[in-house]
Formats: C-alpha cells, sequence, structure tokens
C-alpha cells in the first residue's frame, strides 16, 4: 500500500514581505501579470497542490522561471511559503517554529544542489560528514557511516581528496553522498546533474536509479530537460508561470499532454524510452504447463500455427520454451513429460524494462522474449513486430497532431 509522504496543498508563494494584496487579488481570480501590473509584486507559485509517495520519484520540470526550484525549496522552508501548506509525514511543517523546522531540515529532508556546494577546504570525507557533525553524531560514528556512503556511491579511495582535485560527476557524487550520510527520508534534488557533461550526467542519472533500487528514498527531483524526468521519474509535474499544469506517468504525460505547452515539450520524444516491456506485450497465450507432454505441445502449436510455445509451471512461473524441433525429437524418442526434457530458454525481461533496452535483443533472437513480473511469473511475450506496431502507433499520432 503506498503512503502519502509529502502534501503540498494550495501552495503559494508571493515574493514581497508584504503579500496580501496579491494574495487577496489571487483570490479574485487575477492573472500574475495583472497582479504584477497592478501591485509590482511577483507570484512565484500559483495555488499548486500534489501529492508525493513514500519511494517515489516525483520530477518537477518547466521553462525557467517557470516555479521549480521555488517549490523546491519551499518544502523545507529555505523559502517562506505565502500561504498554503506543506504536510511531511501528517506534519505541517508551515506551522513549525524555528528549532522544530531546523530538526525536520537535519533528520527528514536532504538537498543536493546544482552546483555541488562542496566545501573547498575540506576533504571528501569532512565534506560527507558534514551534516552529521552538525547534528552532533561522535566523529568515529559519523566518519564510519560516510565511508560505507562513499563506497556505494563509487568513490571508495578517495576521501582524503579534495573537491579541487576532483571532476564534475566525482564532486556530485560527494554531494549526493552527504545528503544519503545524513539518512534522510526524503532527498530534494535542485537540478542536481544540469551541470555536468552529457555523458557523465547520464551516468548520475544511472546511479541514482540503481541507489534508488537499494535505498528507496522519497526524491523530488527538478529538470528542465524532458529526457531526464522522463528516465528518473515516476510521475512528472509541469510548472508555467508558477501554475500546475499537469502531473502524470511518463506514459500519461506523452500520450496525453493536458495543453500545447506539456505537448510542445513531448513532441518529438523517443517512444522507446518511455515505453516498458509491459507496454508492448501480448497476452502469454496459448501456454503449457510442465505436467503436459511433447503430443500436447505439437498439438497446441498446430492449431495456432506457431513454432513454439512457452512453458510455465502450476504457479504461472517462467520455466522456458518449446520448439516443434524438440517437441518432435522427444516425442520420437517416446518422452511423456516435460520434466524430461531441456527446454530452449530465449530473452527474459522484467516487466518495466524500457523498450528501448530489449530492442537490440529482440533483433538478435530467434525466439521470442519473455516477460516477467518481480516474482518471475510468464505475464507477457514480445516478438518485434508488437515493438515496431507500438512505436509506429506513436509515429501516427505525432503526424496527426
Amino acid at each position: 500500500m503506498t503512503r502519502e509522504k509529502i502534501v503540498v496543498t494550495d501552495l503559494i508563494k508571493i515574493f514581497d514581505p508584504h503579500p496580501q494584496k496579491a494574495l487577496n487579488l489571487l483570490a479574485e481570480g487575477k492573472s500574475k501579470d495583472e497582479i504584477l501590473k497592478e501591485t509590482g509584486q511577483t507570484v512565484g507559485i500559483n495555488k499548486v497542490s500534489f501529492t508525493v509517495t513514500q519511494g517515489e520519484i516525483f520530477v518537477v520540470m518547466g521553462l525557467s522561471g517557470s516555479g521549480k526550484s521555488t517549490i523546491l525549496r519551499c518544502l523545507n522552508r529555505l523559502i517562506e511559503p505565502s500561504s498554503g501548506s506543506i504536510v511531511i509525514d501528517g506534519v505541517n511543517i508551515t506551522k513549525l517554529k524555528e528549532r522544530e523546522l531546523r530538526k525536520i531540515r537535519q533528520e527528514k529532508t536532504a538537498m543536493v544542489f546544482q552546483q555541488f556546494a562542496l566545501l573547498p577546504h575540506r576533504t571528501v570525507l569532512q565534506n560527507t560528514v558534514y551534516g552529521l557533525e552538525v547534528q552532533g553524531v561522535a566523529k568515529k560514528d559519523r566518519e564510519a557511516k560516510a565511508i560505507i556512503t562513499l563506497e556505494l556511491v563509487g568513490l571508495k579511495g578517495w576521501e582524503e581528496k579534495y573537491p579541487a582535485q576532483l571532476s564534475g560527476g566525482m564532486k556530485q557524487r560527494v554531494g549526493l553522498a552527504r545528503a544519503l550520510t545524513n539518512d534522510a527520508d526524503i532527498l530534494l534534488m535542485d537540478e542536481a546533474f544540469s551541470a555536468l557533461d552529457p555523458l557523465i550526467r547520464e551516468e548520475m542519472q544511472d546511479e541514482l536509479l540503481s541507489l534508488q533500487q537499494k535505498m528507496n528514498k522519497t526524491i523530488v527531483f527538478i529538470t528542465h530537460d524532458l529526457n531526464e524526468a522522463l528516465k528518473l521519474g515516476d510521475r512528472i509535474a509541469f510548472l508555467r508561470d508558477g501554475a500546475l499544469v499537469q502531473v502524470g506517468t511518463p506514459e500519461e504525460i506523452t500520450t496525453n499532454p493536458a495543453d500545447d505547452y506539456v505537448a510542445k515539450f513531448v513532441r518529438g520524444v523517443d517512444r522507446s524510452k518511455i515505453l516498458t516491456a509491459r507496454d508492448v506485450m501480448k497476452k502469454p497465450q496459448p501456454l503449457i504447463t510442465m505436467r503436459d507432454g511433447p503430443g500436447v505441445a505439437l498439438r497446441i502449436m498446430k492449431e495456432h500455427g506457431i513454432s513454439s510455445v512457452f512453458v510455465v509451471d502450476k504457479e504461472k512461473n517462467y520455466k522456458g520454451i518449446i520448439t516443434v524441433d524438440i517437441a518432435v525429437e522427444a516425442r520420437n524418442a517416446g518422452i511423456s513429460s516435460l520434466h524430461e526434457i531441456e527446454l530452449a530458454q530465449g530473452p527474459v525481461v522484467n516487466e518495466n524494462t524500457p523498450v528501448q533496452e530489449t530492442l537490440g535483443v529482440i533483433a538478435e533472437s530467434k525466439l521470442p522474449m519473455a516477460v516477467v513480473n518481480e516474482e518471475n511469473k510468464l505475464i507477457g511475450i514480445i516478438v518485434r513486430g508488437s515493438v515496431l506496431a507500438a512505436l509506429a502507433s506513436h509515429k501516427r499520432g505525432e503526424d496527426n497532431d
């Protein structure tokens, strides 16, 4: 069961020390431009509401000036909201006093910045332990924890180096290690990879996804890059002029953009990077079970006009493929049970594998691909035709826009 980790309701930020006039005008339905013209006050965030669940990577994106970073900084009140509520684990942090808020920042949330924000006079290890040092954790304990985290992000052996001795990607790994060492439930990542070269950036994206599988953090990730959003996000929120335009999964965003603003972002997106194996698979029919024999397999192949059939056990766990050649040879040898036959093993992928990662395998394999869930139960099959059809369907949709 999914659990709400962050609940943002009607969040408003007016950049002015006396925001009430602008708040009143917003309540009357005035636009951001009208309020600026009438009051000189800037509406940074305009009645934004969303929920982030435990263990989710929630990506917020939009053009420069759309309010992405403002929202992120409101989540730990580095920027004070003008109105609305932000509830983290059931606590409305907009109501907290400074001391309670400091505790939330130290224990619940951690930030990873675009420009690394490392202290140049501190070593990698000393930068990594900084958050725990502020919390008063004993030196031996904080360093032991930091060393484990540095190894996790691939920086083992670099503990005594200084930031000036590191590449951009390594500096960002230190920033990530520092956030993880705090053991905060929530990571707030503000354009964290934007300053990196494209290859290093992609490497860091992969690193984050790998770490997420192990640590299951709740991550709010800010970016202006759609490809990055599609790769990382479980869901994506689009902002325009401080207002929320659409929230959805990568598939929902690309298939049904809410308006022309979102449509312009997603136009031309490589569909193979978004679709998963589940999206393009066919139902695994027909199937036979391990209790069947080669005669049953041959009869089913003849009935359906196919040259192979997938085999599962009684719990639907995937066991392999029996081809017509294997079945004929087994029948001629007097074999009556599939338990006595060495089944063919075609390619197997998890249901959440991006289609892009299956294309090369499908092209090289003579056998169809099995799609399994986390329990290794067969839930679908993929043949080259179904992948091409899915991609072509998306292309036709784009051409008709």
